[in-house]
């Protein structure tokens, strides 16, 4: 695994004496500015850890490092903030700034493995799900999906990178069209359209129906299933009768269900539900038939988990659904 890029982790430009000093300069200077560098980062008590990259433009993004026994996952920006909105989430606060640059992207990759020393054999779990709406940016992001499968980049597996969206059809309908793509998630959080509009803009423009039958048609590989995000808030989507209803729409195509208790962050005004709910909920879906997870967010304790990712001070855009 990794064979091209981490092999050559630790070489620079200014290291190529053969080349004339001023040119290893230059090209040295055009790697550092499109590259992200690590400026802090925050272990949590869980062991993922949360990192803050500075772009060349002085712009910051943040990505976590996640341990498992077999693996590591690594939460990955594809923006500087996010012009969906979602009531919920932190990064939407900030609006949108910029899209990043396939660079960036695979910056991100390589610089959180060299800092943690990543074994070379250790198979690592890519999801496009820290800030911004990947789907937003899909050129940069396939063109880097391309470095980070290819043998001579970091050899990483399609289907070990999953594209988390909010629900841009477009954008489904757009990657279900390619020959080679990484695994894809829906954020779902609503199973009416009126709610699901009030704290997700993007369902105004694309509803539920059209969301069912674009993944209808997304072309799914044997065995695999379209997971399916849904952010549990206290009073607002965990009641049972949410539950029926996402049942009824995920039994519309191959998919897993993975819920997500809030994870809080100030200003939101939501609350996560109790784990009576969070328990009656996946019982719910259990019977309906489906696969369902509960996903215990990493890294709560230092902003980095699911909803908490945003940088501050940064000026915003107005949100474009």
């Amino acid at each position: 695994m990794f064979a091209g890029l981490m092999r050559q982790r630790w070489i620079r430009w200014d290291q190529f004496s053969t080349l004339a000093k001023p040119l290893r300069a230059r090209l040295q200077a055009e790697v550092d500015l499109s590259w992200p560098a690590i400026i802090q980062s925050q272990g949590s008590s869980d062991g993922s850890t949360k990192h803050i990259f500075e772009m060349g433009d002085g712009r910051q993004i943040e990505g976590v490092h996640m341990p498992y026994d077999d693996r590591v996952t690594l939460c990955l920006s594809s923006q500087v903030g996010c012009a969906m909105g979602c009531t919920f989430c932190a990064t939407g606060q900030m609006g949108i700034i910029r899209n990043l640059s396939s660079a960036e992207i695979v910056g991100q990759v390589v610089a959180m493995l060299n800092h943690h020393a990543h074994p070379l054999d250790r198979p690592v779990n890519l999801v496009f799900m820290g800030m911004g709406e990947p789907l937003h940016n899909f050129d940069h992001l396939m063109a880097a999906f391309e470095v980070l499968t290819d043998a001579e980049g970091l050899a990483i597996p399609p289907r070990r990178i999953t594209v988390s969206t909010s629900g841009l059809v477009a954008g489904i309908q757009r990657m279900g069209s390619l020959a080679r793509r990484p695994r894809l998630a829906l954020s779902l959080n609503g199973t009416t359209d009126e709610h699901r509009s009030r704290i997700m803009p993007v369902n105004r423009v694309w509803g539920l129906e059209a969301l069912a039958e674009a993944l209808g048609r997304f072309p799914l590989q044997s065995g695999e299933r379209i997971t399916l995000e849904y952010v549990m808030l206290k009073g607002v989507t965990d009641s049972l009768e949410d539950a029926r209803r996402l049942a009824a729409f995920a039994r519309r195509f191959p998919s897993k269900v993975n819920l997500i208790p809030f994870n809080a962050h100030e200003g939101s005004g939501y609350e996560p539900p109790e784990e009576s709910r969070i328990v009656a909920f996946c019982r719910c879906l259990s019977e309906a038939g489906l696969p369902v997870s509960v996903r215990r967010s990493r890294g709560q304790d230092v902003g980095g988990a699911c909803g908490q990712l945003v940088r501050e001070g940064q000026s915003r855009h107005p949100k474009i659904p």
